[in-house]
């Protein structure tokens, strides 16, 4: 309770304090009144203002006393702020613009104490306005204007233009020297024997790869293999992958079970095998025959044009990809034969 009493007697100073400057402004001329113990001409705004601390402002403040305790005092604050409000009014009728500094110790108290749902502070006066956006391309016409001036003060030269011209004597003159013209002649037509002529890549001839067919790790490898029918895989095992690569009219055979075989960049190449666990592969090959003998479970046929499969009676429900490919053939065997 101590506390808010000093928190009150604090807004009670601030308000005198306001009420001396406003006294000490300058008065309008004739006798205007006392309006709330401020005497001087009173603007159509403050009279409002007025209006409003006669009328709800004091039901508010008659009913607080009546409750006493901090709703007292609480209204004795919001009334205190209310005059202060007034004073700061009537100042800005006579003003140009009032001191900031009571205002805020005024404003103050009501951020250290908490009196639950009551009235918020009254709001603080607006900034002034900036100042008036400039012009962006006055900088660029103060820029231009020089080199421009320049232009026009050498146009306006008339004849005396051309004093900076250097004189051509008859020796430097192409039709009074007939040695200068003809080299100028041949600078500016050459002939077919000196023209160079753009330099053509020399088409080396392709070096054949030596042909590959070895076991990596887990990887067989058959590649460059051309004109060989008779290469054959019989040392398999389950983990085991076959690639091959870049053969041309060739045959392959693989025996056992394999994980997957890859066939890319070949041509006119026929492949035979008993069982595969994973995928059969075709990748940018021509002219593919494939022969299943055992089983597959998938075979994927892509950027291939001619491929042809023949699948075995147990590798009927093997399922065919296949994705910008043409001239594909899929063979059934009927009666032992396809």
């Amino acid at each position: 309770m101590a506390n808010m009493q000093g928190l009150v007697e604090r807004l009670e100073r601030a308000v005198s304090r306001l009420e001396s400057l406003s006294a000490e402004s300058h008065r309008p001329p004739g006798d205007c009144g006392e309006v709330n113990g401020v005497t001087g001409g009173v603007a159509p705004s403050v009279e409002a203002f007025d209006k409003l601390m006669n009328g709800m402002v004091a039901e508010f403040l008659k009913n607080s006393r009546i409750l006493a305790g901090d709703v007292e005092t609480h209204a004795e604050m919001v009334h205190s702020a209310f005059q202060a409000q007034r004073s700061f009014l009537l100042m800005a009728s006579q003003y140009q613009q009032p001191h900031e500094g009571p205002v805020a110790s005024t404003v103050s108290a009501f951020s250290v104490l908490s009196s639950g749902p009551g009235l918020p502070p009254p709001p603080p006066p607006p900034p002034p306005p900036g100042p008036p956006p400039l012009f962006e391309n006055e900088g660029k016409k103060e820029e231009s204007s020089p080199s421009r001036s320049a232009l026009f003060a050498q146009l306006n030269q008339g004849e005396a233009i051309t004093k900076g011209l250097r004189h051509v004597t008859d020796d430097q003159k192409t039709y009074k020297n007939p040695s200068l013209r003809a080299r100028g002649g041949q600078t500016r037509s050459p002939t077919k024997s000196h023209t160079p002529s753009p330099t053509s890549p020399k088409s080396h001839p392709s070096q054949k790869q030596a042909p590959v067919l070895e076991l990596e790790g887990k990887k067989w490898r058959v590649e460059y293999q051309e004109d060989r029918n008779d290469l054959v895989i019989s040392e398999t095992e389950l983990k085991q992958v076959a690639y091959i690569f870049k053969c041309e009219k060739s045959t392959l055979q693989i025996k056992g079970k394999v994980n997957s075989i890859i066939i890319d960049n070949c041509k006119k190449l026929g492949l035979v095998f008993d069982n595969v666990v994973g995928i059969v592969e075709v990748i940018n090959s021509q002219d593919i025959q494939i022969q299943v003998m055992g089983r597959v479970p998938t075979i994927s046929i892509n950027k291939t044009e001619g491929c042809h499969i023949y699948l075995s009676e147990d590798a009927l429900d093997c399922e065919i990809v296949s994705a910008k490919s043409s001239e594909m053939n899929i063979l059934i065997p009927q009666d032992g034969d396809y």
